[in-house]
């Protein structure tokens, strides 16, 4: 038996070949447009045989007759017992000059190939695109009837396969799969389209919400998935059936699942909250098209729109699929699959092989150079807090990575000691003494940097100053809160000012605060310093809104309790469970490669969440743990010894981990 196969590089049409090479006396001759050592030695490894049995023709889809050369011709004449067009272009962001010229083009030339060299049989490999958005069920028997063809996936899809039926006069049969996704064995794929597009989205709620948080979703049509396995499987069984010219057959799921079931399945399969409650994106529907092409003219909703959308990698007219109308009887295809064993496995069973491979091998991040090498390597990093704690921490795995690390710190014997510890590892770090609630001393660290190193890259306003102590006993210490603004406000202010001018010159920069827990959950006894923190993360916010066009990034990280000298003083500490300066150091790294407006802990996200939805909850929550930790010996100006914890004291520490009481 000998074969024709075009396309036999593509996703189906790879797996397809190998498929024919079971046969043991098949011979499959394959279109390619270079057959060089170097581009078939991948295929023969897939396929795993050698050019006698998978025999490359040069060719080119855009020619006539593809352009096959006349020697090639006469070897292939009355030799072919079936051809196999599969190539095409299966891209809904390709441009519509492009998909007219692989589509359309492609198939009138290979059409001519099969009538030139007397194949046996044209096997056309369509899809369901070709039905258009038809409103309804659309038959193995029906190809007139399609309708609002107006995309240009849809409107080449359905002229091709109007090629091969008008102007084919070789027997020939039609093939339309579903939408086709990975092996439904081992999750291989080659391609993000289809049901992968939503991977992105899916992944980045698993990372804001707990699981077992419902969310709000999408609704939609229903969207008919196949595995690639079970298309492949099929065509190779149907294709070899008799009595089957001139006929159509649907290979798609006799049960698809709305677009809402689909996103549920893979938000299982990757561990990420289902979606409850689903808004039917039919509503949209409703919305006249005058009124979404104004609110398109706006340039922030477009900026928006834009951002997003590229963010989460989804193609422009997304939401057209979404309510996607036709459902696709196959009936036909599975009378003449009877007996064969070869059905489309449920979604439920595979999906989380699908989103392993995907995320393991597929996911567009793995191909972004996002080491904390790749972001620091060379560039100027300076850390106020450098010496101790969470700074210090931060600054060693920077200046491992290859960082000019500046480290600022007000005690210069502790900055010494951090160096020469640093230089022990291998390590530079260039000490910078100040005191950042000094305007004069933060304006000559300013000066000394811009003169030394030329600015900086990336500023991480470390340095902080906490005081825990009850309102009720601070009413004559309008010292603490001075004091806090100064260090945590206003000191991360002035460097940031002070350094700016020369991340607009550069039009890049990333600047890095640290805030704190307390700001989303508004814990009490803390009030000068979380109110400090709250006026840095306001400024922060309005900064990024001003410069978020000027490539200077800003992070605010809600750093949750951490095991520093900062809270040594309060002895309660000493028995709850906190975050090392380890830990801290990687959430700054983390802000570093990803880049993101904010990072926070899911209990201090839900803590935000509780004071905005439920404020009077959340006051009595926190009231209850205000009256449960009194304020310390110190901060009431008592000298006695401090009492251990309650057990209920510990169980809700361990409850709410991380957070200030």
């Amino acid at each position: 038996m000998n074969y024709f196969v075009t396309g036999a590089t593509g996703f189906i049409g790879k797996r397809l070949v190998a498929k024919l090479l079971e046969k043991p006396a098949a011979t499959v001759y394959f279109l390619t447009r270079d057959k060089s050592p170097e581009r078939l030695e991948a295929l023969y490894d897939f396929w795993q045989t050698d050019k006698s049995r998978a025999v490359p023709v040069v060719g080119d889809l855009r020619q006539p007759g593809l352009g096959v050369g006349k020697a090639e011709l006469k070897k292939l004449k009355g030799k072919v017992d079936h051809y196999y067009h599969l190539a095409a272009v299966y891209d809904l962001k390709a441009s519509a000059e492009d998909q007219m010229a692989a589509n359309v083009d492609g198939t009138r030339h290979a059409v001519e190939l099969a009538q030139q060299i007397d194949a046996g049989c044209f096997h056309h490999v369509s899809s369901i695109a070709a039905a258009g958005l038809f409103e309804g069920i659309f038959r193995e028997d029906m190809f007139e009837e399609a309708e609002n063809l107006d995309h240009p996936y849809f409107g080449t899809k359905h002229e091709s396969e109007r090629i091969v039926r008008a102007e084919c006069k070789t027997p020939w049969r039609v093939y339309r799969p579903g939408v086709v996704v990975g092996d439904s064995r081992t999750g291989e794929a080659e391609k993000i389209d289809g049901p992968y597009y939503f991977f992105k989205l899916i992944q980045k709620m698993r990372g804001m919400l707990p699981p077992w948080m419902p969310s709000i979703g999408l609704e939609g049509g229903r969207i008919n998935i196949v595995p690639v396995d079970f298309v492949v499987d099929a065509l190779a069984y149907l294709s070899h059936q008799k009595n089957l010219d001139g006929r159509c057959f649907h290979l798609t799921d006799p049960h698809p699942m709305r677009v809402g079931d689909v996103l549920n399945i893979f938000a299982r399969a990757g561990h990420a909250p289902e979606m409850g409650m689903r808004i039917n994106a039919a509503l949209l529907g409703f919305v006249p098209r005058s009124v979404r092409k104004s609110l398109m003219a706006l340039t922030p909703v477009r900026r928006i729109r834009n951002a997003v959308m590229k963010d989460l990698g989804l193609p422009e007219d997304i939401m057209q699929f979404i309510n996607y109308p036709t459902r696709f009887d196959c009936k036909e295809t599975q009378k003449a699959l009877a007996g064969s064993g070869i059905s489309v496995p449920s979604l439920d069973s595979y999906a989380w092989k699908l989103w392993d491979y995907w995320e393991r091998r597929m996911d567009p991040d793995l191909f972004i150079d996002r080491s904390l090498k790749g972001r620091v390597g060379g560039k100027v990093v300076l850390i106020t807090g450098g010496s101790s704690g969470i700074g210090k921490a931060a600054a060693f795995k920077i200046a491992a990575a290859g960082a000019i690390t500046v480290i600022v710190a007000r005690d210069k014997e502790k900055l010494d000691e951090t160096v020469a510890e640093a230089k022990a590892q291998g390590l530079t770090l260039i000490p910078y003494s100040a005191d950042v609630a000094d305007e004069a001393q933060c304006a000559e660290v300013v000066r000394r940097v811009i003169a030394e190193h030329g600015g900086v890259d990336i500023l991480v306003n470390n340095a902080g100053r906490s005081i825990r102590r009850g309102i009720e006993n601070s009413f004559d210490r309008m010292h603490d809160f001075d004091r806090t603004m100064q260090v945590n406000y206003f000191g991360s202010l002035r460097l940031t000012m002070g350094l700016l001018p020369k991340m607009l010159d550069k039009r890049a920069g990333h600047v890095i605060n640290i805030s704190s827990i307390g700001v989303l959950t508004n814990a009490p006894r803390f009030s000068a310093y979380v109110a400090s923190k709250a006026a840095l993360d306001a400024w922060t916010r309005c900064a990024a809104s001003e410069f978020v066009d000027r490539g200077i990034e800003f992070t605010t990280i809600n750093m949750p309790l951490v095991k520093t000298p900062m809270i040594a003083p309060t002895k309660l500490y000493d028995h709850v469970p906190t975050l090392t300066p380890d830990d801290a150091g990687d959430m700054i790294v983390d802000a570093i490669v990803n880049r993101p407006v904010r990072i926070a802990t899911r209990l201090g996200i839900f803590g935000q969440v509780l004071h905005a939805a439920a404020p009077r909850v959340a006051q009595i929550i926190m009231n209850t743990t205000y009256r449960m930790f009194p304020d310390s010996s110190a901060a009431k100006g008592k000298g006695e010894a401090p009492a251990m914890p309650s057990a209920d004291q510990i169980a809700f520490t361990q409850i709410m981990r991380g957070i200030h009481f």
